[in-house]
């Protein structure tokens, strides 16, 4: 464990250095000559319904995504300059009823190959799954279904979103480390919900915990900001979560609509964790380690805002790209393609380690953060969950799990 802490500190270090000052080395190497040639990178979303926040601390976020992917183009461009390259972000952003499919024809046509989606599953799956997409990489920066890595994982499909899987089993590492073996699970409404509950089934399974009990949220937590809100939720959320020993309530409520009045009122005095409360998640405001606060006061300065998960996994995408470019001097898209697929690639995204992209399903591979609100509790993989290979494969579905046909 020691030698890991030790490579993550180092690794983070590089990520300092890298994004910081790109390395003299790189600058050495390149020999840029006559006009820069230009990586054009796709970025796909959809229009979003509006969104009410839960708390008026929480900003309205209408940027979310592509706020990251610009930081990362930004980030590339910096290197870029030694090495006679540049990069060019082609935002499309479709109407609520846009179809994906249609969308990744026209970059198709405008000769771009390389793309992160930052869409649900159903349309990014589309979008994967059209033929003008067959020679593209498209990186997915947001859908959390393990379907997209099993069933339906596609060769052109990367993911730099975590997995719901991964996320749980994040999580339940902590938590059995911790020796809060037996959890008391509270499910939302909505698929999301229920798919994030089914993973920490399967958490608990793999890691020796136990759900002593499912149950289902519904609660009608009303209006919170009317005069006897806070009244009504504080005696109705004893009697739901009442008649239950456990260690730990685990909550999946991906829509945010009710886990967050669950912490200091429940019937017994427990921790709350999952989707609210301890949190695992790729990045957070609250991680500050492996030179992290560096890239939040970038990112900051140039959009006002926090960095979130999603900025997060788009900046990750595009990084990807730009370190590839980087490490083989090149802008064809075949040859950067070969090498983020290869095993000689490693992003460096303070972690506090090189971050490599699974062959057997696309995802990437990084540590998962476990996160307060106010401060980062730890991150997983932790220390006793052992692997053969990489210790990030304890988390998510590992080779011999995997229902990819890209692993046969």
């Amino acid at each position: 464990m020691k030698a890991l802490t030790r490579a993550r500190a180092l690794a983070g270090l590089a990520g300092v250095l890298l994004v910081a000052s790109f390395g003299a080395g790189a600058a050495l190497a390149a020999t840029p000559a006559g006009e820069a040639k230009t990586i054009r990178i796709g970025y796909l979303a959809r229009e979003e319904p509006p969104r009410i926040p839960l708390t008026f601390l929480e900003p309205d976020i209408q940027d979310e995504g592509v706020q990251g992917a610009r930081l990362g183009v930004a980030d590339n461009a910096t290197t870029g300059r030694f090495m006679g390259q540049r990069y060019e972000l082609v935002e499309t952003v479709l109407p609520r009823d846009g179809d994906p499919a249609e969308a990744i024809r026209k970059l198709a046509a405008d000769g771009v190959r390389l793309v992160v989606a930052d869409l649900p599953a159903e349309p990014l799956l589309a979008a994967a799954s059209d033929p003008a997409a067959e020679k593209m990489l498209i990186f997915n920066a947001r859908a959390p279904d393990d379907v997209l890595r099993n069933e339906s994982c596609r060769a052109n499909l990367l993911h730099t979103a975590p997995s719901r899987r991964m996320l749980a089993d994040a999580l339940a590492q902590y938590l059995v480390w911790k020796r809060w073996p037996e959890w008391f699970l509270v499910v939302g409404q909505t698929p999301g919900d229920k798919a994030f509950a089914d993973a920490m089934e399967r958490a608990a399974k793999r890691f020796g915990a136990k759900i002593v009990e499912r149950r289902p949220w519904t609660f009608e937590t009303g209006n919170r900001r009317s005069d006897t809100g806070h009244t009504t939720v504080q005696s109705a959320i004893p009697t739901a979560t009442q008649r239950v020993e456990y260690d730990v309530l685990v909550v999946a409520d991906e829509a945010d609509e009710f886990g967050e009045y669950l912490d200091h009122r429940t019937w017994l005095p427990r921790p709350v964790a999952g989707t609210q409360g301890l949190v695992p998640t790729i990045w957070s405001r609250v991680h500050e380690q492996w030179g992290a606060t560096q890239l939040h006061s970038r990112f900051e300065k140039a959009a006002g805002r926090w960095m979130t998960e999603r900025d997060h996994a788009a900046w990750m995408a595009v990084r990807s790209i730009g370190e590839a470019a980087t490490r083989t001097n090149a802008t064809d898209p075949d040859r950067l393609i070969a090498f983020i697929r290869s095993g000689d690639f490693g992003l460096a995204a303070f972690k506090g380690e090189a971050l490599t992209y699974r062959p057997w399903d696309g995802q990437l591979r990084q540590p998962i953060l476990i996160a307060g609100p106010r401060m980062l509790v730890s991150v997983s993989p932790q220390e006793g969950f052992l692997h053969p290979g990489s210790l990030l494969d304890t988390l998510g579905d590992d080779r011999p799990e995997s229902r990819c046909s890209l692993a046969r």
